[in-house]
């Protein structure tokens, strides 16, 4: 439904500049002229690249959750799109594309956003009355499982009942079978998958239509990430895009170095806007430098604009940032806000040192603590780290050990399924995160 919808917004799009600039072309410009042969076809394309990029970056079509916010989603959408393009005709001096149909396509964008919207929420309510989720596991398995559920999603879902697998295990008993919890997703855990006599009543269930999940497959699906809990050795023997496909692993690095050129041209843009802000309210050197660890656990400095006031020296300034450290300057919560802070690291990017999407690097006293602390840490190293992640787009500012332990689990998803699909659907979320439309972590 979300995936429909997202197309035929851009495709309504699409349809709405052709359709207008055809109108211009043969009845409102004076003299008449062809639209698909003439200069302003190309031109019609950006404003549809842009428009689109600015609908989506804002939420549209899934995220509003009311008309209202549609509405304003779809207007401030239209707006940006007419500016921008504006803009562009500024600065290169010349009418690209006319008025009419920079200005209608702007206003077109709102019944469009409007209608794609009401459709999502409309499969999003269904959705949501459909995933109803029974869990057969040992004891505390319920408590993770519905916190869980209550975080950051792939599909909606609510824990409607817990059966403990020591009371559906003994031969003769029902426990699963008649549970009247109305569940549509049952789901076992290992030790219910050992459970011969369980699996026999999850089998009955499956026969009248309901749908039977391991627990690491329904965290696959519906959260988007492994669990730690059932994680072993063997479960993490699977292909890693980098390691076992050369040429999804060269296409990425092309891909790397394609935006990391463009990268630097809004990095060289920013270079003196930041200076200046910095002389006001960011008082010290312009960049910050830190040692993190990249792919195959090698050492390299990262770069970002500085946010934080420097320390004296022989001060431990290497310890977990908090969203609202008071360390951060009153500029630096601009350019973290905004994540122009992140900007250097094209040179990173460039240089090899950073992927665009990957996991994001630590420093490197703390990966040797949590390598010790959590199973299978190390995996994350196997690949190259990234500006932006499956872990950042998911579940956003990781401040301490635990949240490092929550973000590991969306890592090892992004491991198992590492391919360019998903890589785009990082990338698309984390221009939802700039524009701010969406949560985010760095």
């Amino acid at each position: 439904m979300v995936r429909g919808a997202r197309l035929g917004t851009f495709v309504a799009i699409a349809a709405a500049v052709a359709g207008l600039s055809k109108v211009h072309a043969a009845w409102v410009a004076d003299p008449p002229y062809d639209y698909t042969g003439s200069f302003r076809f190309g031109w019609s394309i950006l404003l549809v690249v842009v428009t689109a990029v600015i609908a989506y970056g804002l939420g549209l079509p899934d995220l509003p959750r009311t008309g209202r916010a549609a509405l304003a989603a779809s207007a401030t959408a239209g707006a940006l799109s007419a500016v921008a393009l504006s803009v562009v005709q500024l600065v290169t001096g010349d009418a690209l594309l006319p008025r009419f149909v920079v200005f209608a396509t702007a206003a077109a964008v709102v019944p469009i956003g409007l209608v794609a919207n009401a459709i999502v929420r409309r499969g999003t309510t269904r959705a949501g009355q459909r995933d109803r989720v029974l869990l057969v596991s040992s004891a505390g398995e319920s408590s993770t499982l519905e916190g869980d559920l209550a975080g950051p999603s792939v599909h909606p879902a609510v824990l409607v009942g817990h059966v403990d697998v020591g009371a559906a295990s003994p031969p003769g008993s029902r426990a699963l079978v008649e549970s009247d919890a109305g569940a549509t997703v049952v789901v076992l855990d290992r030790s219910a998958q050992a459970a011969d006599h369980v699996v026999a009543q999850a089998a009955v269930l499956h026969e009248r239509g309901i749908r039977v999940r391991t627990l690491s497959q329904f965290y696959e699906e519906w959260l988007g990430k492994l669990p730690v809990s059932e994680l072993e050795r063997a479960s993490l023997f699977f292909d890693i895009g980098e390691l076992h496909r050369a040429r999804y692993g060269r296409m990425k690095r092309v891909i790397d170095l394609v935006l990391g050129a463009v990268g630097l041209i809004p990095f060289a843009i920013a270079v003196p806007l930041v200076w200046l802000g910095n002389l006001a309210a960011n008082r010290g050197p312009l960049f910050y430098r830190q040692d993190r660890v990249g792919r195959f656990d090698e050492t390299f400095s990262i770069w970002k604009f500085r946010t934080m006031r420097p320390e004296p020296a022989g001060t431990l300034v290497n310890e977990w940032t908090t969203e609202d450290d008071p360390r951060i300057t009153p500029f630096g919560r601009v350019l973290r806000a905004t994540h122009l802070d992140e900007l250097p690291q094209v040179v990173n990017i460039l240089r090899g040192d950073l992927s665009v999407v990957g996991p994001r690097p630590e420093q490197p006293r703390y990966v040797e603590e949590l390598t010790e602390k959590l199973p299978f840490y190390g995996l994350r190293h196997l690949v190259r780290p990234g500006l932006t992640g499956w872990a950042q787009v998911m579940y956003g500012y990781a401040g301490d050990e635990a949240d490092a332990l929550q973000k590991l689990q969306y890592e090892f998803f992004y491991l198992r399924h590492q391919g360019v699909a998903l890589d785009l659907r990082i990338v698309g979320r984390t221009i939802r995160t700039v524009f701010g439309s969406q949560g985010g972590g760095r």
